[in-house]
């Protein structure tokens, strides 16, 4: 190869060097993470629709936000059912009449009323406040305050349960290679790149999916997104070891006509996704990374990683992103398909072709003495084998009568009993 191409760090600067000059690193439409780089701007009721589905609003936030959250509806419960107790005791006269008979025991002040709804709703029961029979409006202020405790208590355990089960953690367990790579297989450029399981318990089934995503700008400040999906062969696949995807590159694929030389010059993103069920929970997940033109390495092959115990399979994940240089032609695939059309084949070539051949001749040639000695073994006529008596016996076969026994065989020791 005239040029040297190395693997790219996904974190590096990418900077591709042309006929026309370097050109700046392009931002990603879909992050190596897997994560989309799309950012919504002035969208309609957008507040209200986040309100509309707050389960999974509360799922998609961050953490430190989601305790905020958890943390301010529990403590402003409380005390918003406090400053009640404590205007129920205002109004029943509770705090200054001291004789007076409570709506609700050791409830004098406002720290007091807040200590009782926090004992109501976390059901402690410090034994020194509680409820007497003398007002309703507190007995139902209570009961109200306990159903909205356990609609408070069931929302967040669901929260958390959904948000530690996240379909996104299972996915951080399921990488694809850092790179891309081109090379032959079965007489045929292709494009791979591999996918691999880091956990235990494997997948159920998965499907592999791939697309090139092309990003106009025109100069009216315009952009066009187009789509172009790869044909995968044996998309369906049972992730137990690391699995390489392959894509051939034919008539109709989008890569059919370029070379290496376009391949740099191309502005593309390929973006690659496996989408799989998990065998422990059922849930359905989907892992995505995307590579550049700059990630697809032309002329190199993933090394091999699994190796053959007694008595098991070893998979050696520190082989999953190298790559080793194989022979590649630089030209296109269709250029390549071209060229084997028009490449002789051995079995017409001029070379071996009896019409073209000089020692091919219509005329019998001369039999020279080992083809007939071929022709005689290969159909020899009946003979009978003589046993001399000598200490080592060494047996004489007569031909036939025509040749007046001038000719002999000799065959081997342990043939001396045997009529051919």
């Amino acid at each position: 190869m005239h040029k040297q191409y190395s693997s790219v760090s996904p974190t590096d600067g990418i900077s591709v060097k042309t006929e026309i000059g370097p050109q700046p690193k392009k931002h990603r439409y879909v992050r190596k993470e897997g994560s989309c780089n799309v950012v919504f701007r002035h969208v309609p009721e957008e507040w209200l629709l986040f309100v509309t589905d707050i389960f999974t609003t509360l799922v998609e936030i961050r953490w430190r936000v989601m305790f905020l959250i958890f943390a301010l509806s529990y403590i402003l419960s409380w005390l918003f059912f406090g400053i009640l107790y404590w205007v129920i005791a205002l109004a029943h006269n509770d705090i200054k009449d001291h004789t007076n008979e409570p709506c609700v025991y050791e409830v004098r002040s406002f720290t007091a009323a807040f200590l009782f709804s926090l004992e109501t709703q976390t059901t402690i029961g410090y034994g020194f406040r509680g409820m007497s029979e003398n007002c309703m409006i507190a007995i139902i202020i209570v009961t109200i305050q306990d159903v909205i405790s356990c609609f408070i208590d069931t929302f967040v355990i669901g929260i958390v349960v959904a948000k530690m089960a996240s379909a996104r953690k299972r996915a951080q367990t399921v990488g694809f290679s850092n790179c891309a790579v081109i090379n032959l297989c079965d007489g045929h450029l292709c494009l791979s790149w591999r996918v691999g399981d880091f956990r235990r318990h494997h997948l159920v089934e998965g499907t592999a999916r791939a697309q090139i995503v092309h990003s106009t700008v025109h100069a009216t400040g315009k952009m066009d997104v187009t789509y172009e999906d790869l044909v995968i062969q044996q998309r369906d696949i049972i992730l137990v070891t690391p699995t390489t995807i392959f894509h051939r590159i034919e008539p109709g694929s989008p890569l059919y006509k370029m070379s290496l030389v376009d391949l740099r010059k191309a502005d593309f993103e390929l973006v690659v996704s496996f989408t799989y069920t998990d065998d422990s929970t059922g849930m359905l997940h989907q892992t995505r990374t995307s590579y550049t033109p700059a990630e697809i390495l032309w002329g190199q092959l993933f090394q091999e990683m699994i190796r053959v115990s007694r008595r098991h399979y070893r998979v050696d994940y520190t082989l999953f992103n190298h790559t080793a240089k194989v022979l590649v032609p630089e030209v296109s695939a269709e250029e390549y398909e071209h060229k084997k059309l028009l490449r002789p084949s051995p079995r017409h070539s001029p070379r071996h072709s009896p019409r073209h051949s000089p020692r091919s001749s219509p005329r019998p040639s001369p039999r020279s003495p080992r083809q007939n000695h071929d022709k005689t073994l290969l159909k020899p006529p009946t003979v009978t084998v003589e046993l001399v008596n000598d200490i080592r016996p060494e047996p004489t076969v007569s031909t036939s009568q025509a040749n007046n026994q001038h000719n002999t065989l000799t065959l081997p020791n342990d043939l001396t009993s045997q009529e051919i």
